[in-house]
């Protein structure tokens, strides 16, 4: 079993880059969304227990399937230490099982991740950012209240993980294909 980590800051690209990830794997994507929507459309307000609940069971029933693995996308405020210890608790869900553990962070600059906020197939799956000029005041909410991109080595020495199996991507000017390969290449995925 196999668990890839896809973060970066919001809009950065990890959902699409996941589906094309998803496209030249086997690995199954879960992005950071598919538990926040239904959240949101069923109780009308973002109740992040909820959210995280329903993750934990999601990769608690992954885990124990036959799959080749993961694809999960998530924003992780490293400033944060309640941040460190949920993604923990993520990751050793799979630890527990001997799974192999990459971590793919992708950065962009904020304007361009404003531009990539409106795109298509963003708002195509993801409907709490279709109020765009809310959803912009959130990605800039964030950058100004966290750091959410690591600083060299962060990653690699606080997750104990190989070296190896920790790549950063600056996919500003990057097609989310072209990261994908990427990312399948350095991790033989």
């Amino acid at each position: 079993m196999k668990l890839l980590l896809i973060i970066g800051n919001g809009a950065v690209g990890k959902m699409t880059v996941g589906q094309e990830l998803m496209k030249i794997t086997n690995l199954r994507l879960f992005h950071n969304h598919m538990t926040i929507e239904p959240v949101l459309e069923v109780f009308g307000y973002l109740d992040f227990n909820i959210v995280q609940r329903l993750r934990k069971v999601f990769l608690e029933e992954f885990a124990k399937s036959e799959n080749y693995g993961m694809i999960m996308t998530l924003m992780w405020a490293f400033d944060d230490p309640t941040d460190w210890n949920s993604v923990n608790e993520k990751v050793n869900i799979f630890r527990e099982i001997n799974a192999d553990i990459y971590i793919a962070e992708l950065t962009a600059p904020q304007e361009i991740r404003l531009q990539r906020n409106i795109t298509e197939n963003r708002l195509k799956h993801k409907a709490s950012k279709r109020n765009i000029e809310r959803s912009n005041g959130w990605i800039i909410e964030h950058d100004e209240k966290h750091r959410l991109e690591s600083h060299d080595g962060e990653i690699v020495s606080g997750m104990n993980i190989p070296p190896e199996r920790y790549i950063k991507i600056d996919n500003s000017d990057l097609p989310p294909e072209e990261a994908a390969k990427i990312i399948k290449e350095r991790f033989s995925l």
